[in-house]
This record gives structure tokens, C-alpha cells and sequence, in this order.
């Protein structure tokens, strides 16, 4: 139970920092090792390498659209509700494929996704104005922490 609930937190807050870089880690892991538990649910199309290589190329074209300039916050209600609902899904995933219950995976995963959300955008913010590295360079920083930490995640 303390592993999913981790793994959980994780993978949201993955999603708040990059919307769809969680779901396209945790997908490729569960396409790799398929889950029978979320065989009964709709989440099951996670483990489709279809899928897997859609949401793929999604993240990609989202690592690099956040290094470009006038690209809205992340912050702004779209764009949050959008990771809210990212880490929704994968949060209802890690709970569904270790029996637990899915709406409670959905409530932790989406709540860890606001609270990075927000906490990634401000840190962002205060490095940006407090050093002199550039913009674009905290977000590869960004990017590359997110991807090193969600593929330990999605595999654990």
C-alpha cells in the first residue's frame, strides 16, 4: 500500500511539472509488463503500445513547446485542470493495477499534480530571476529531472 501511494505521488506530480510525460512513461512500463488488474477497466488501453507511442510523441511535442516563448503558464485553469486530470489518470492507474481503489489512485494523483504544478512554476520563476541561467535552460534542467525520475517511477 506505502509503494503505491509513492509511486502514486509520483507519477502525479510528474504530471503537474509535464502533463504528458507521466501518462506516456507509465504507459510504455505497462505495455512492457502488462497488468491483468487493469484488464476490467477502462485504463487497460494504457498498456496498448499504440497508445504508449501516441502519448509518447504527445510528451515530446511538449518538452519542447514549454521552451517556447508566450506558451500560457502552467498555472492558467486550462492548462492546470489538464495536468489535474493527467495525474488523475495515472494516479487511478497505479492504484487499479495494485487492487486498489481507482477513485482514490485519481484524488491523490491529481491533487499531487496541482501542488507540483504549482510549486515547479514558482521554483522555475524564482531561479529564472535569481540567476542567470536562462529560461530555457531551467526547462531542460525540468525536463531532464522529469524524465529520469518518471521512468524509475513507472517502473518500480
Amino acid at each position: 500500500m506505502e509503494k503505491t501511494l509513492y509511486k502514486t505521488l509520483a507519477m502525479g506530480a510528474l504530471a503537474g511539472m509535464r502533463s504528458l510525460s507521466a501518462p506516456a512513461l507509465l504507459s510504455r512500463a505497462l505495455n512492457e509488463n502488462k497488468n491483468g488488474a487493469l484488464a476490467a477497466t477502462p485504463l487497460k488501453y494504457l498498456q496498448n503500445k499504440y497508445v504508449a507511442n501516441t502519448l509518447t510523441g504527445l510528451a515530446a511535442t511538449e518538452l519542447l513547446g514549454d521552451k517556447i516563448p508566450g506558451v500560457p503558464d502552467r498555472i492558467e485553469v486550462p492548462s492546470l485542470l489538464f495536468r489535474a486530470t493527467s495525474g488523475a489518470v495515472v494516479g487511478a492507474a497505479v492504484y487499479a493495477s495494485n487492487h486498489e481503489k481507482l477513485l482514490k489512485g485519481a484524488a491523490i494523483g491529481a491533487a499531487a499534480a496541482v501542488a507540483a504544478t504549482y510549486l515547479s512554476f514558482y521554483l522555475r520563476k524564482t531561479l529564472c530571476e535569481k540567476t542567470t541561467i536562462a529560461d530555457p535552460v531551467i526547462g531542460a534542467l525540468e525536463d531532464a529531472l522529469v524524465l529520469g525520475s518518471g521512468l524509475k517511477a513507472a517502473r518500480a
